[in-house]
């Protein structure tokens, strides 16, 4: 590997990491230093105040509302999406259905949220799933089903037919095919899905902000709205809260690592 291109992987990694590295450092940082006319990255007096600060807002309990909020909706769309790109990949639908399925699933994806927050607090009102975690789970499934139907459509179109039809002479039922069969050779794949899927819960904000009026139901980035109002900003338990809510993304996708990188190798075949 030649000098330059060393240089050049270096230079990109600093400017990547430069904004995380300065999160990290303001967040340990006093008021005084981080509003200061002297740009220092490193805390001269480093201290634990915004970390105490938000651990006093009950940052814990948000950080669990998110967990579950998150886990649910993943999981929720890999139940519901994995089913329907199976059926639109195996199954013969008439007059281009399952390509009309598709577009219409793609057009609920895109659609701004704002379109859909109406119809969506009606449902959610009418079935008393309004302000909770349950509710908010299900409302997410406007951006993770779509995004799990497609993400899974390259994954089962990649699992060979004759694996299946093998198992069909020796009398193998549709779910014994897809326990035995088709499931572990998706695992890469699912588990890659799995992983985007996460971060895109995450990071939701408009339903969350919307549906959500309690502060105990909170999720993380309503909680981070509330750090920044009109007469001030709280940039120190900004960067902390943005440390902490950092932590379990990163564990997860160092944890899932391979698994990510197989998958998505797969799907992009």
């Amino acid at each position: 590997m030649s000098r330059l291109r060393i240089a050049m992987i270096w230079a990109v990694t600093v400017i990547l990491f430069w904004p995380i590295l300065w999160m990290v450092m303001t967040s340990f940082k006093p008021p005084g230093e981080y509003v200061s006319t002297s740009i220092s990255i490193l805390p001269h007096a480093p201290s634990l105040e915004h970390f105490r600060q938000i651990a006093a807002d009950g940052i814990l309990g948000k950080v669990m509302n998110s967990l579950i909020v998150t886990a649910g909706a993943a999981i929720l769309s890999l139940l519901a999406g994995f089913p329907a790109a199976y059926a639109l990949v195996r199954m013969r639908l008439p007059a281009r259905l399952d390509k009309a399925f598709l577009v219409f699933v793609l057009l609920v994806k895109l659609a701004p949220p704002l379109v859909l927050a109406i119809p969506l607090y009606q449902v959610l009102r009418g079935v008393h799933l309004l302000d909770t975690l349950g509710g908010l789970i299900l409302v997410y499934q406007v951006y993770t089903l779509p995004f799990a139907i497609w993400m899974l459509l390259g994954f089962v179109r990649d699992v060979a037919p004759s694996y299946e039809e093998a198992a069909v002479m020796d009398g193998a039922g549709l779910g014994y095919r897809l326990v035995t069969i088709v499931l572990p050779i998706m695992a890469p794949g699912i588990a890659a899905t799995f992983i985007l899927l996460t971060i895109l819960a995450w990071n939701e904000f408009a339903y969350a902000l919307l549906f959500i009026q309690t502060p105990s139901h909170f999720t993380l980035p309503t909680y981070i709205a509330t750090l920044i109002t009109e007469d001030e900003t709280f940039w120190g338990r900004l960067m902390a809260i943005g440390l902490v809510a950092s932590l379990p993304i990163l564990t997860i996708l160092a944890f899932f690592q391979r698994h990510l990188v197989t998958g998505l190798a797969g799907g992009l075949k």
